[in-house]
């Protein structure tokens, strides 16, 4: 919240100032709070804002304004892709491409109920299973297979910020790709 006056119980930018009345440093503290108030950018008062890392498809980070509702998805595994193949096995689910097909497409679903989109989604944390037929090692191309499809494209430039990581084991056996995912709609203005 960015307030046009700061005294000794207001707020300007993310910074309260409470400092006692008549003393010559709260005129200068009210002076640089207000000044570095006006440096926040416009766009804070009511839009997301994302910083791009580089040319890679996330967000470095990710600025939510005050007010906004988040929304938090749990961590979602894939749908069975292939009903023939035995129960526990990757088979059953598929490689990590089409497990991040499936939980995508899962968790877009589940934006759409309560008015959301994957544009905006904010935070993302991907858990990745190493897969067998590679070694034990993560498919992370696989991934972004998945990923490039809903995010940095030209019909959804929005990117979230994003944490991938391997890990041992996910509790459906023959899962490879669990995504959790928190969304946010900013405050209406």
């Amino acid at each position: 919240m960015v307030c046009d006056h700061v005294g000794p119980d207001r707020i300007a930018g993310e910074v309260a100032v409470k400092i006692p009345a008549t003393t010559p440093a709260r005129t200068a503290v009210s002076l640089s709070v207000l000044l570095a108030s006006m440096l926040v950018p416009a766009a804070h008062a009511g839009e997301v804002v994302r910083r791009q890392a580089g040319n890679f498809p996330i967000s470095s980070s990710v600025q939510v304004p005050a007010g906004s509702e988040l929304v938090f998805l749990s961590g979602t595994l894939a749908d069975v892709a292939d009903p023939t193949a035995p129960a526990g096995s990757v088979e059953r689910l598929g490689d990590t491409e089409t497990q991040a097909t499936s939980v995508l497409a899962r968790l877009a679903s589940e934006l759409r109920v309560v008015g959301l989109g994957m544009a905006d989604v904010v935070k993302m944390n991907v858990f990745l299973v190493g897969d067998p037929r590679k070694g034990g090692a993560m498919d992370f191309d696989g991934l972004m297979k998945a990923y490039g499809r809903h995010f940095g494209t030209d019909a959804q430039k929005n990117l979230p910020a994003r944490t991938t990581v391997q890990v041992a084991a996910l509790p459906l056996p023959g899962a490879l790709v669990e995504i959790e995912v928190i969304a946010a709609r900013a405050a209406v203005r």
